[in-house]
């Protein structure tokens, strides 16, 4: 192509020049070529942005996705594809100071269902409540609702028996899984009940150490993932938290004691027909409780049943208060030791068993004593004798020492609901409160507070804190250090005192040992309801043994009594006497009186203590819990008592305290006893059958044995004059 020079003009140009519409089209090309590649960058723009507007639209839903909302769609995932079931951790079992088990958790089965894969609801549901003895309507409305919400996970029932498992397996339901769990069990069923106490249908504590120790003993729960398709069929299960188990306990309790306190209340509070009772054993050093016995009971397996006993869900020792009567008197005494100068022998002018105080008037409960000392003040329970005591002693230091022997406040013992009692303060105190205290009246006390207190004579003077749990885990539960009562020099006193009521005073045919030396202090309490005092009574005792060296305290209390046999020494001491003999068996403690020791003299009983026919044979396993013919032994035990005791009265021996008149007269003119002849009933108890047929044998006495073993009980008891054609029946048990 030719170069141009200036001012030359194209050949095309050249040729349309002189042309009207030459340049005018040549220009219109031009335009028309610059529009359309105007438009044509437009709609690349468009496009371009609607791309770049796009991918951002990608990355922020990807952004929302992933980051923002990520863990709100996982968890939309897995409610849709997984379902989380909580996985029970099983409680902490809980034993007895020798290693027994009192409460374990057993595993058991319960069953869910799925009811996305039921092809009909109405009739799984008709089957399921049939088995598994449910309310059909019920069950129904749970899976209908389930269904609609499309939960393929729904909880049946927890923890089947083993009938209802194996029924409802034998008819292999796909839509039915079955899951293991725990379920408490108490395989010692009564024994310790109030102690262990109970848990709610999901294993919750609800009473005793169950409840008090609910976060010691629940352990922590864990869970497990079911995973499953779009038809909710399960097809895997991941373990997310593994259930840890809670810690076990090891009590003070010992289940052997336990039982033998447990069966000897029963037969007495039923011989008496009292309205319940409680026996208390406890370690006077450390505060440790080795039994904790009330009667009626319950079975921590069972649930609930209508017209059970009002009282046998009650741990009546720790919840329910009472007026201790004459038992407060060691309170009395111990306080005029410590701030008076009165002594064991002081005199102590009680008159002739009444005593006129404002407003109302004090009467002994067995006539007047005359002046006695202040020793046979607690060995007749004096209620004359305490008032005067007291007086002496005087309002502040009564209720000091009322405070120092740890009434009206909690023992801390460790069990729910446990009561104060009441001990009000001084300010509240009437005109004649200082005689009524001194004689435990105006006052309540529990049945563990009176151990503690009953410890304070038992281990020197110091109060312990009394105590039920032993060991969590493998670590052993503190002690926590006593402290001083009383002085070491009046310590030694009130024991020598409370022997005597043993020996001489109101427990003297009842809570005397074989073997081994006792002491105590029995009361007996009118029982004050609707605003007045009623004709039944508490009957108590407390005590400890051996006497120079203490290694338990019991306390002993029945309330609902009624009548003379129904006081504190023949109503509670023959329970107090098995469960001690029992106790210093089983501890293995050396008998401190020889067996060829001569007896103290006191009145001649016909019929010795009615324990030891009564409870002595409950002691043991190998007699029936129920045996009508050791029931019958006790009725008839208890009547051949009542008349020895009657006779003895008329016929007090010479050269006893009370073979005088009350206050020195001379005595009053009785007839002469009749003098009997003829074999009187050896003792068999303790005795082999091979030993007892023996003894039998040589003396021409004929016998009855009944069960095996050694000889544990008899009747007619030793020491009666037998009867011509009279037999002897004996009781064994090993």
């Amino acid at each position: 192509m030719a170069e141009l020079r200036d001012g030359e003009l194209p050949e095309v140009a050249a040729r349309d020049i002189g042309q009207p519409d030459a340049g005018r089209q040549y220009s219109g090309q031009r335009v028309g070529a610059s529009a359309s590649g105007i438009a044509a960058v437009n709609r690349l723009t468009v496009i371009a942005l609607l791309l770049l507007l796009w991918g951002v639209r990608i990355v922020w839903a990807l952004v929302s996705v992933q980051i923002r909302h990520h863990d709100e769609y996982v968890a939309q995932a897995r409610k849709q594809q997984e379902e989380e079931v909580s996985l029970q951790a099983p409680r902490g079992s809980i034993y007895d100071r020798n290693g027994q088990a009192l409460a374990i958790s057993v595993p058991v089965e319960s069953v869910s269902v799925n009811p996305m894969r039921m092809s009909n609801v109405r009739v799984a549901s008709s089957i399921l409540a049939n088995l598994l003895h449910l309310d059909e309507r019920v069950l129904f409305d749970r899976l209908t609702a389930a269904r609609k919400n499309h939960k393929g996970f729904v909880w049946v029932k927890h923890r089947l028996d083993p009938f209802e498992t194996a029924h409802l397996k034998t008819l292999n339901l796909e839509w039915a899984s079955f899951h293991i769990e725990s379920q408490r069990h108490y395989p010692k069923a009564e024994t310790a009940a109030h102690v262990i106490g109970t848990v709610y249908h999901e294993e919750e504590g609800a009473a005793g150490i169950e409840k008090a120790f609910e976060t010691t003993l629940k352990g922590k729960p864990g869970s497990e993932r079911l995973v499953m398709d779009v038809k909710r069929r399960g097809i895997e299960s991941h373990l997310d938290t593994a259930p840890q188990s809670g810690v076990p306990l090891t009590l003070t309790i010992d289940e052997r004691l336990q039982y033998v306190a447990e069966k000897a209340l029963k037969a007495q509070v039923e011989l008496k027909h009292a309205r319940y009772g409680t026996a208390i054993v406890m370690d006077p050093y450390n505060g440790e409780i080795v039994a904790l016995a009330n009667y009626p009971t319950y079975d921590p397996n069972k649930a609930k049943l209508p017209g059970e006993n009002r009282w046998a869900r009650f741990n009546l020792g720790v919840s329910v208060p009472f007026e201790p009567g004459s038992i407060y008197k060691v309170v009395t005494l111990s306080a005029a030791l410590e701030t008076t100068n009165l002594t064991p022998d002081s005199m102590i002018p009680t008159g002739g068993g009444t005593l006129k105080l404002p407003g109302r008037i004090v009467h002994e409960a067995h006539g007047g004593y005359g002046t006695i000392t202040l020793q046979q003040v607690l060995e007749k329970s004096s209620n004359i004798g305490a008032i005067l005591i007291g007086a002496r002693v005087g309002r502040e230091k009564m209720f000091e020492y009322s405070k120092k022997f740890g009434f009206g406040e909690k023992t801390g013992v460790g069990l729910p609901a446990e009561s104060r009692g009441l001990l009000r303060t001084l300010d509240k105190w009437g005109t004649t409160s200082l005689a009524s205290v001194s004689m435990g009246q105006e006052l309540s006390t529990t049945s563990v507070q009176l151990a503690r207190a009953c410890s304070v004579i038992a281990n020197g003077g110091m109060l312990v804190k009394p105590k039920l749990v032993l060991k969590r885990g493998d670590k052993l539960e503190p002690t926590e250090a006593p402290v001083r009562v009383l002085k070491p020099e009046t310590v030694m006193t009130m024991r020598m005192m409370m022997e005597g009521v043993v020996l001489r005073g109101t427990a003297k045919t009842t809570a005397r040992l074989d073997g081994y030396t006792s002491a105590g202090k029995t009361g007996t309490a009118q029982i004050f309801e609707n605003g007045h005092y009623t004709h039944m009574y508490n009957a108590s005792f407390m005590g400890f043994a051996p006497v120079t060296n203490p290694r338990l305290v019991i306390v002993v209390t029945l309330n609902g009594t009624e009548g003379n046999s129904g006081m504190g020494g023949s109503a509670a001491g023959p329970v107090f006497k098995i469960i001690a003999e029992e106790a210093m068996r089983l501890m293995d403690i050396p008998k401190d009186i020889p067996d060829d020791a001569v007896p103290v003299k006191k009145p001649v009983k016909p019929v010795p203590e009615m324990n030891d026919v009564s409870i002595a044979g409950l002691s043991e396993r190998s007699i029936m819990e129920d045996d009508p013919s050791l029931r019958e032994l006790l009725a008839a035990q208890e009547e051949e008592t009542a008349k020895a005791e009657a006779e003895a009265a008329m016929h007090p021996p010479d050269g006893l305290p009370w073979a005088t008149g009350a206050s020195g007269e001379p005595p009053v003119t009785r007839p002469a006893p009749v003098e009997r002849k003829g074999p009187v009933v050896p003792d068999f108890r303790g005795k082999s059958v091979r030993n007892v047929v023996e003894l039998a044998s040589a003396e021409g006495i004929p016998v009855t044995i009944q069960g095996s073993g050694v000889a544990r009980a008899q009747l007619p008891a030793a020491g009666r004059p037998m009867h011509r054609g009279e037999r002897i029946r004996v009781v064994f048990a090993r």
